[in-house]
């Protein structure tokens, strides 16, 4: 009984130190992404049955109702060029991490 004991205490104390040096991610602020945040998505994402024509003609996608987590990975891989979109990847270049959690909680909470 004592060895598995020692076997998860040990366990628990090493893990300590990693998981301190993870980074945490910054939690998202709804009331600052709609105050300043919005404009730049609202006018494609806000308008029901957009359709835009750069690069191609195309459906924009609703945002609002989607997943925080969804919404913040979308921008991050717009961002680093995962996803080659020529529009979503000049706006997500500009956002930090944060202005990312900003967006995700405001969008991520109720279709708007």
């Amino acid at each position: 009984m004592k060895i598995p004991t020692c076997i998860f205490l040990l366990f628990a104390v090493s893990a300590g130190p990693v998981a301190a040096q993870e980074k945490a991610k910054p939690a998202g602020h709804a009331d600052e992404a709609h105050r300043n945040k919005t404009a730049m998505c609202i006018g494609c994402h806000g308008i029901p049955g957009y359709k835009t024509a750069y690069p191609e003609v195309y459906h924009v996608p609703r945002i609002a109702g989607q997943q925080p987590a969804y919404i913040v990975n979308a921008l991050k891989a717009y961002k680093s060029g995962e996803r080659a979109h020529p529009s979503m990847r000049g706006i997500a270049a500009s956002l930090s991490e944060q202005d990312m959690a900003d967006l995700a909680a405001y969008y991520g909470v109720a279709a708007k």
